[in-house]
């Protein structure tokens, strides 16, 4: 009997050291396949953890949480999919980062799902070439913000810097007051918002000549006030979503393409999301209000 007890000793050591090991790689897999199972504030946990662990404890945009969230409740997209998707976003090549030649990028919507793409210039993208079947029509299947392009319903095209060059980023960081000085005289309009805190102008940015002051967590691209030409700088729509719903505004074309000049609502306004312009028409959802005024 005093043979068989180290043995005994041993093997119950090696039963009782197993469940930790076990237990961590059940810690590690800390989300299931199919993210519906979980409530919208469990989903939006294990997203930010998995952001945080590939990129070395950065936290995920807030505009690319929004994406993904809405990816799982309404593309059904489960997790190895945002995993795989958000490799890509930080760096990952995927066939969509290389430029094809020059300052582009090829981006492709396969098999009809969207497929976000991280170009190399700062600012919103256009589209230089469509290089699929499916159409690629901005708002429809493709549109763009800063650093970011999203393509869907089969779209596939080759992108470029937007043609809009004189823009100057200010940023509002931890809700400090940010002074920028941009390169032209006069006053500024705001081009897009890039923060997820609204940019209303008089309340958490404004401009005088030679100046834009950002703050409360402000971040925008602006650019001159009435940039192009002649007394079209003048011409403005006023669109509101009323009850959160989608309203649509008559624009003038031949303006060009409306940007907004002046957030009027709590609710956030950015374009691609909550307002876009189609067909002669400026579309508001989700509670934007805003005035809007040529490029």
């Amino acid at each position: 009997m005093s043979r068989l007890l180290p043995a005994v000793v041993f093997a119950l050591g090696l039963l009782f050291a197993a469940p930790p090991a076990f237990a961590q790689a059940q810690t590690r897999a800390y989300a299931p396949e199919n993210l519906r199972t979980l409530s919208v504030a469990d989903q939006t946990r294990v997203i930010r953890l998995e952001y945080a662990e590939q990129s070395g404890g950065r936290t995920i945009p807030a505009d690319q949480l929004r994406f993904y969230l809405d990816q799982v409740n309404r593309s059904n997209w489960g997790f190895s999919r945002i995993k795989a998707d958000i490799a890509q976003s930080l760096g990952g090549n995927g066939g969509t980062r290389p430029p094809v030649g020059g300052q582009t990028i090829v981006c492709e919507s396969k098999s009809n799902d969207a497929r976000r793409c991280v170009p190399p210039w700062r600012g919103p993208s256009r589209l230089v070439r469509q290089l699929s079947n499916s159409p690629c029509v901005e708002n429809s299947t493709w549109n763009s913000q800063d650093r970011l392009i999203t393509v869907w319903k089969g779209c596939r095209g080759e992108f470029a810097p937007g043609t809009n060059a004189q823009t100057i980023r200010c940023e509002s960081k931890g809700n400090d007051a940010k002074r920028c000085t941009p390169p032209w005289r006069g006053p500024s309009r705001l081009v897009q918002q890039l923060s997820s805190s609204p940019c209303v102008e008089g309340r958490t940015w404004n401009s005088q000549d030679g100046l834009i002051t950002v703050w409360k967590g402000c971040r925008a691209e602006f650019a001159p006030r009435g940039l192009g030409g002649g007394n079209s700088g003048n011409y403005s729509v006023t669109c509101g979503s009323v009850g959160n719903r989608y309203t649509t505004c008559a624009w003038n074309g031949r303006y060009g393409r409306p940007a907004l000049i002046q957030q009027l609502s709590n609710a956030t306004c950015r374009e691609g999301i909550s307002w876009g312009y189609s067909g002669n028409q400026i579309w508001v959802n989700n509670g934007c209000r805003g005035r809007f005024g040529v490029r």
